[in-house]
């Protein structure tokens, strides 16, 4: 019987309502690697710390001394809901950041365009390790390349975004308020050579999920935001998010993003009006805290995929040698110091650093935000909220800054977005 995400949505409404950094380089040497099976989410209920919210502030107020005018975090979980703010939200206007507003989310988009497609495969619709060539012929040099390999970042693909940011400012003013063709994006992408054999290695793009994006609306016949509204928007009442593109704005209580500049001590960039359309079903979602809280652990408790589907999203492979950040099918897990596995995804688009997050069993999430970007340090900050939040509070001698490095990687900067180093 086929799996039917909208029926189980239906009786669950009567219930509820872009720190990784550098992409790791492809060698000879890189095999697919064993895939890590997610834990049964019954281990999850084991007793977990109480937040450390002093900790999530002190990572707050971290990413603010690295350059973000501002920064949130909000956490769910059986506590309750805990927020906490820092800074300001508008640097003209002096007015405070405020957990209630929207934000441009990045690349946690993808983990969206993943549900949506998932929620397709569940159907009979498409097939994971089908060509995409089957369904977009002629669009790709390589039949070899699946579904699944753009899901995972195994398709070879370059990311076009690494010419096109190559210098910051300059680079996002050329595009701030353009429009792009999906295959405009994608023949960018062609123009640069191939990083990997279709399946050797993981290698950050966001022409896949352009790539995603196209197959969402030829096979729904349905613009992809429309497909994002009625498959989870509408159904997880998430009134607070949306898909503009191309709208430059953003409606409603919203934070400002600021953008550093390439060289050391030029002014901010108020980047906030911009099409998004260089990324569209790669990035180019709004949200705010509430609304990924609430995607994030739905997700998790399986109020979107099929148990068979989300097992396959959260089956991962590590990206690089740390061992502690891996990804699946458009979903990103990182191992934190305490032994707790998240999952969720990081987004970087100009303006802004988010990071959404959940527990396997959906009973814990925290999503965070600060509203800078081109400021790595910021962004490595701001991952410190997911150590103080799903592993609580440490020893006296544990900082701020001890917290951000344990379990999240220092690295020079998010691979949504590249950024200077």
């Amino acid at each position: 019987m086929t799996f039917s995400p909208h029926r189980r949505l239906a009786v669950g409404a009567t219930l509820i309502a872009a720190v990784v950094g550098g992409v790791a380089p492809a060698t000879a040497a890189h095999a697919t690697p064993t895939p890590h099976a997610t834990p049964a989410p019954a281990a999850a209920h084991a007793a977990a710390p109480a937040p450390d919210m002093e900790g999530v502030a002190a990572a707050l107020n971290a990413a603010m001394a690295n350059g973000a005018p501002g920064a949130m975090a909000r956490y769910t979980g059986p506590e309750g809901v805990r927020a906490r703010t820092a800074g300001v939200r508008d640097r003209v206007s002096g007015a405070a950041m405020d957990s209630r507003a929207r934000f441009r989310v990045g690349s946690v988009s993808k983990t969206f365009s993943s549900v949506v497609l998932l929620q397709l495969a569940d159907e009979g619709r498409v097939e994971l390790d089908a060509p995409v060539d089957r369904y977009l012929p002629g669009l790709l040099p390589d039949e070899r390349i699946t579904v699944r390999h753009l899901l995972t970042h195994r398709s070879g693909l370059a990311d076009y975004t690494d010419k096109m940011f190559a210098q910051t400012v300059p680079g996002f003013e050329s595009v701030r308020n353009r429009v792009f063709g999906y295959r405009d994006l994608v023949e960018l992408s062609l123009r640069e050579p191939r990083t990997t054999e279709p399946g050797a290695a993981y290698t950050y793009s966001n022409a896949n999920f352009v790539v995603v994006g196209m197959l969402i609306e030829e096979i729904t016949g349905r613009p992809v935001g429309r497909e994002y509204e009625r498959r989870i928007f509408k159904p997880l009442r998430l009134r607070n998010t949306a898909y503009v593109h191309p709208d430059t704005r953003i409606k409603g209580l919203h934070v400002r993003g600021y953008l550093h500049p390439d060289e050391d001590g030029a002014p901010l960039v108020d980047s906030t009006e911009q099409t998004v359309s260089w990324a569209q079903s790669a990035g180019a979602v709004i949200s705010n805290p509430a609304d990924l809280n609430t995607f994030m652990t739905a997700l998790m408790r399986g109020r979107l995929l099929s148990p068979r589907m989300l097992d396959a999203m959260t089956t991962v492979t590590p990206t690089d040698a740390t061992n502690t950040r891996f990804y699946g099918l458009g979903l990103r897990r990182y191992d934190l110091s305490c032994g707790a596995q998240v999952y969720g995804h990081t987004g970087t688009v100009q303006g802004y650093y988010t990071y959404a997050f959940a527990t396997r069993d959906g009973r814990r999430g925290l999503s965070a935000m600060a509203n800078t970007s081109n400021r790595g340090a910021a962004n490595t900050a701001l991952g410190g909220t997911l150590e103080a939040a799903f592993c609580g509070k440490k020893p006296a001698a544990a900082t701020a800054s001890s917290r951000a490095v344990r379990g999240v990687p220092v690295l020079p900067a998010e691979e949504d977005l590249p950024e200077r180093r």
